[in-house]
């Protein structure tokens, strides 16, 4: 029951840079490299295990063959793995969006989807958007769109230091802010509708759609100046979705755990990981030991909490 290693697949964005090489050393693709999806089980792409003895291996196949791997909580689970797991590279800001509530998302041909973000890394600057400020309405939001004004200026900014964390569920406005790293843990889903985008090209020189319609439907503007997720020691988040925590060492019990290194090293069996290393411990696997961000399935034992 050795840890399971991916291949991250990495995905080209005009906002992205090459931050996954200076702060962990990684060969990257040429062009502006914005996410390294970590964990994902998507009909458009598909992790791969490298190495050991389910080498070659999708993590589809894993779930659909090997399903003891992912432990109790799994047993009952339908359809793919449930959830994706990224690394964020944020070289300029990303644009100005909101995911579908599930109560609307079908009806707009989407999935909801609510995301964890964890800062693993800042430059100076380095911020977040989350949530409408105080005052702004869904009219005046929408009369700022048709004027063509930054919408950015109408979310409410928080600046960020490593270690901080935003839960962003699905109807919240937001925007991940220029100079920042972070985990991206998510619902299965890639359903974003972009309001605003600096006016800017895409990759192929392109503008970028945006879905003016949709984000006015989605957002809820009774989500006024969110705060970050209350720091803790260790960090404890429970969501619906997915259980985030922070710890020194990991025991995965009859649960399967993917973990990332945050600094230092971490020592796993006979292997050694460095600072944005990700695997996967499946259930009854060994214990690790580290500065480690833990990823759990959802606990539907536990009421939902943040903090």
């Amino acid at each position: 029951m050795s840890p399971i290693v991916f291949t991250p697949l990495y995905q080209e964005r005009v906002w992205g840079g090459i931050g996954f090489a200076t702060a962990y050393g990684r060969e990257l693709p040429d062009g502006p490299v914005g996410e390294s999806w970590e964990l994902v089980d998507r009909p458009e792409a598909q992790s791969v295990v490298a190495g050991g003895p389910y080498d070659g291996r999708t993590l589809a196949s894993l779930w659909a063959g090997d399903r003891a791997l992912f432990g109790d909580r799994a047993k009952d689970l339908t359809g793919p793995f449930p959830l994706l797991v990224k690394l964020l590279d944020a070289r300029e800001s990303l644009s100005v969006q909101v995911h579908p509530p599930a109560h609307l998302a079908a009806a707009l041909g989407g999935e909801p989807k609510t995301e964890l973000w964890f800062v693993a890394g800042t430059e100076p600057g380095a911020h977040v958007l989350a949530g409408v400020r105080e005052g702004v309405t869904q009219q005046r939001f929408a009369e700022a769109q048709t004027a063509g004004e930054d919408l950015s200026r109408l979310l409410h900014r928080q600046d960020v230091v490593v270690g901080d964390v935003l839960l962003v569920p699905s109807g919240r406005v937001h925007a991940l802010g220029a100079g920042c790293l972070v985990v991206e843990v998510q619902q299965n889903s890639d359903t974003t509708y972009r309001v605003y985008d600096y006016n800017r090209p895409g990759v192929d020189g392109r503008p970028r759609e945006l879905h003016v319609a949709q984000s006015l439907a989605c957002i809820d503007w009774d989500d006024v100046e969110p705060g970050l997720v209350p720091r803790g020691d260790p960090l404890v988040v429970v969501d619906d979705h997915f259980v985030v925590t922070s710890e020194q060492e990991v025991d995965p019990g009859q649960e399967c755990a993917f973990v990332c290194v945050l600094s230092g090293q971490a020592s796993c069996q006979d292997r050694v990981f460095g600072p944005g290393d990700f695997f996967l411990l499946p259930a009854g696997g060994p214990v690790v030991r580290g500065d480690l961000l833990v990823i759990w399935l959802p606990d539907p034992s536990r009421a939902t909490m943040v903090g």
